[in-house]
């Protein structure tokens, strides 16, 4: 169902975001009294107060296909009883509202820690070794295909947008040269641990299927793996345990350096989106930017 499909000129705000929220809420029957921004991200993310609902509100109408890959994937995942994500039952998704899909999720209450890397190695575990059911298709992996609507949005300087545009060049020059020894199968697409919740029944669910295809399994792996040997976010015990738990460490493999550059590209654009939302986030971006501007630098990132 579409609401007004015509893209907003208003820009993806959190106020913005709230407003498209409402009007989904009204065309789904729900009461959006007391929504809480959750996240400002890719997609902006609300919990409702009246009903345990989560509402994610997506950046524009080019985010559709993916929208409706989230919403297959989610039902694939609980017809198969795996620990993920739901989607609410008996409501049309998406919705399209002023050129946004929209999206209804099941409120994960949480329990009273966080996922560990070990669990994360285990779930990706069980999910590259699943079978796709022939209905659902899937795209393949793709590192570039949000990169030119970020670049082009984003309020950075102009200076900014060729470099990035350069690199982008040359990271596909890169990506076109890889092989891969694994077969494909189910990839997450963005999986770090902060994708990982641990309910009140202590299990730990997986969400956010956005990024969700058919691809090799070293796209799963090249987020931990870069956040710990290039930013340094894990201890050397909490990467020990990702690695035993699924049993491979992505460094070892010669085309770890091409995937951790592609990584670093994407946190650095992805963050880049929100430059406006607060000094902090402005900060965080100046620092990766000029990070990328030299490969061998440190990596003093901070986690956003």
């Amino acid at each position: 169902m579409a609401v007004d499909a015509a893209r907003s000129d208003e820009g993806f705000t959190s106020a913005g975001a709230a407003r498209l929220m409402s009007t989904a809420c009204l065309v789904a029957g729900l009461d959006d009294r007391g929504a809480e921004l959750i996240r400002l991200g890719e997609n902006a993310l609300f919990r409702l107060a009246s009903v345990p609902v989560v509402v994610r509100v997506a950046r524009g109408e080019e985010y559709l296909p993916k929208a409706r890959t989230e919403v297959g994937v989610s039902r694939w995942l609980a017809g198969a009883g795996f620990p993920a994500a739901r989607v609410v039952d008996g409501l049309e998704q998406p919705l399209l509202i002023r050129g946004h899909p929209v999206t209804f999720w099941h409120l994960i209450v949480e329990g009273d820690r966080k996922a560990t890397y070990g669990e994360l190695g285990s779930i990706l575990r069980d999910l590259h070794s699943m079978t796709l059911p022939t209905a659902l298709e899937l795209p393949s992996f793709d590192p570039f295909d949000k990169q030119e609507l970020r670049i082009s949005r984003a309020a950075i300087p102009e200076d900014e947008r060729i470099f990035l545009r350069k690199r982008w060049r040359e990271l596909r020059d890169q990506f076109a040269e890889l092989s891969f020894e694994t077969l494909k199968g189910p990839v997450h697409g963005d999986a770090h641990v902060q994708n990982l919740m641990v309910n009140d029944r202590n299990e730990a669910v997986l969400i956010d299927f956005e990024a969700f295809c058919f691809d090799h399994p070293e796209w799963d792996l090249m987020v931990t793996a870069t956040e710990h040997h290039s930013l340094g976010w894990q201890t050397d015990e909490q990467y020990a345990d990702f690695v035993r738990a699924y049993g491979r460490d992505l460094r070892d493999w010669h085309g770890y350096d091409t995937l951790r550059r592609l990584q670093e590209f994407g946190m650095t654009t992805w963050l880049m989106q929100n430059v406006q939302e607060d000094r902090e986030t402005a900060e965080e971006y100046r620092r990766r930017i000029a990070a990328l501007r030299d490969d061998d630098a440190p990596r003093n990132w901070r986690p956003r």
